[in-house]
């Protein structure tokens, strides 16, 4: 047994090569299953797993690359192997370090095996494996096979390795690790127990990130840490590798890095100002947005990390604007007011257009020949786009009421009021508010295949005609409860609805003709000129209105095609 202790991350780690450097991502890997940062749903159940005896006997660990996949599976290799003096079972909590700890930390123990599947993927490296399951461990309780990106096996490799991993024996764990999960054959996921590891949050890396640097004795900015964080999408080992990098911004001894320093390093424009942008953008005021845009990229400002960070931007927007003021935000309290600010400024709608213009023109930055050109057309087109009035502005823009009697607000009204909401008693005005707000493709859908059964504020029922949309209920509910700002109960149901509006509407033209056939002169000119028809009409007075037409009969048809 080693007479090592396991102190945790700062206590134990790998020492640097004599006159060589230790790349933080190494120095300070986890020894402790407690040094995992953000998994601690999976550490719970592997312990539960060892105190009742219920251990699988192949697990498969999948995440974003830099999460901890290959580092859990050393330590479950240890956890499953760990012996002291005073225990002789599997535990995580690895502390003190066991007789066969040391080894395996170091990748040299006979019982332990690791393969890279990227490099070995034949059936021939499985083979090796195979032929090694039949004999029984050296020294520790059990063989461990760890197989790192798993996914990497060939076809013939994966069914090389089905039955054995099916019916292992006794003394044999199999560990695989993988960043493409749905590239694994689903029946070797069927036999393993499945761990998916998070990304680590910002907040998590950030105070991650300040452990390593106070033990280090450098001094980062605050925002610096959090530029790092947010810039290694959730993966620690990116982290530490910028860490890396940002520490040596600095040649001085004790001078701190700035979050200034940092920006620069990664070529990302200031924070602040890409809010400046934000807001710009959303006043439409396209030469200020130009000028910052400019101005940034002039500074090594990224004009895709520049549309990504706008992107970033309208995202918390939406969440404000849809969770309120509990929305969890990453940054401090004037940023957090800022983006408030900008999301009582637009609607919903606004900034869901928003976004999508921006990914738009992230995607055509990516392929430009001359990114910063792409980026300011961007910049141009959202501009423009500012000064589109939402949809829920176009029917406040509709002063008076409706044919139907939905009252629409006043153009003047503020869009975030619901005062002025639309009032809808009847199912008929539902089709004027769909009509007022030029939501073709839900009015059609309604008008063809709603047969209304009941409607009152806050509930409609309705039976879906043939051909009706799935989606139709839904799609009704959310346009409901954006328009009048609660929620409505909208369910289809399938019998005891009325006529659809467009059935209503040919019924009521049907008799609107036969009326005109039973009118004297109309009867008199029908007598006159025999297999005329009547085919549209237009109301006496009516200046420039629009001509009532009806089907054509098969005789009018087939006598036009004989004039042809």
């Amino acid at each position: 047994m080693s007479d090592d202790s396991a102190s945790g991350l700062f206590g134990d780690a790998p020492q640097a090569p004599k006159g060589g450097y230790l790349v933080l991502a190494r120095k300070y890997r986890p020894l402790l299953f407690a040094d995992l940062i953000g998994q601690e749903a999976m550490v719970r159940t592997i312990a539960n797993s060892f105190t009742l005896n219920r251990i699988p006997h192949a697990y498969i660990l999948t995440g974003v690359r830099g999460v901890g996949k290959t580092t859990t599976a050393r330590l479950l290799a240890r956890a499953l192997n760990y012996k002291t003096t005073a225990s002789d079972a599997p535990s995580v909590t690895l502390n003190p370090l066991g007789v066969h700890c040391r080894e395996i930390m170091e990748s040299r123990h006979p019982d332990v095996f690791e393969m890279d599947a990227a490099s070995r993927t034949g059936i021939g490296d499985i083979r090796e494996i195979l032929d090694g399951v039949r004999y029984a461990p050296v020294s520790a309780r059990c063989k461990v096979y760890i197989i790192d990106e798993v996914h990497m096996l060939s076809a013939a490799a994966f069914n090389g390795l089905l039955k054995t991993l099916e019916e292992p024996p006794p003394h044999v764990k199999f560990i695989f690790a993988t960043t493409e999960i749905r590239k694994v054959p689903v029946t070797v996921l069927s036999r393993c127990q499945r761990f998916d590891l998070k990304r680590v949050t910002p907040d998590h890396l950030m105070a991650h990130l300040s452990r390593i640097c106070a033990h280090e004795g450098v001094t980062i900015e605050p925002d610096g840490l959090a530029l790092v964080a947010r810039a290694a999408e959730g993966s620690v080992r990116d982290a530490l590798s910028l860490l890396d990098q940002a520490i040596v911004q600095k040649g001085g001894a004790g001078e701190a890095v700035t979050a200034a320093h940092i920006r620069d390093m990664l070529g990302l424009a200031d924070r602040v100002r890409m809010l400046d942008l934000f807001d710009a953008i959303a006043a439409g005021d396209a030469a200020a947005a130009l000028s910052e845009m400019r101005s940034q990229y002039e500074s090594g400002a990224d004009p895709m990390l520049a549309l990504r960070d706008l992107m970033e931007i309208a995202h918390d927007v939406a969440r404000v604007q849809a969770l309120g003021a509990k929305t969890p935000l990453f940054g401090g309290a004037d940023w957090t007011a800022r983006l408030t600010t900008a999301a009582q400024r637009l609607s919903p709608a606004q900034t869901a257009r928003l976004w999508q213009m921006l990914l738009k023109g992230f995607e055509e930055t990516a392929r430009a020949p001359e990114p910063i050109q792409a980026a300011e057309m961007a910049l141009v087109r959202l501009c423009a786009a500012a000064s589109i009035p939402p949809p829920e502005d176009i029917a406040r823009m509709l002063k008076g009421a409706s044919p139907s009697g939905v009252a629409m607000a006043n153009a003047n009204s503020a869009p975030s009021t619901k005062s002025d909401a639309p009032k809808l008693q009847a199912f008929e005005d539902l089709v004027a508010l769909l009509d007022a707000a030029r939501d073709v493709n839900l009015q059609i859908a309604v008008e063809r295949f709603v047969r209304p059964v009941s409607f009152m504020p806050g509930a409609f029922t309705f039976e879906p005609g043939e051909g009706a949309p799935a989606d139709l209920a839904p799609r009704l509910a959310k346009f409901l409860e954006e328009w009048t700002g609660k929620a409505w109960a909208v369910r289809a149901e399938t019998a005891g609805g009325g006529a659809s509006f467009a059935e209503r509407r040919a019924a009521a033209r049907a008799a609107e003709l036969d009326a005109l056939k039973n009118h004297p002169f109309v009867a008199q000119a029908l007598a006159a000129f025999p297999g005329s028809e009547i085919i549209g009409w237009k109301a006496q007075g009516e200046s420039g209105g629009d001509v009532t037409t009806f089907p054509q009969s098969e005789n009018a048809r087939k006598r036009k095609e004989g004039e042809r």
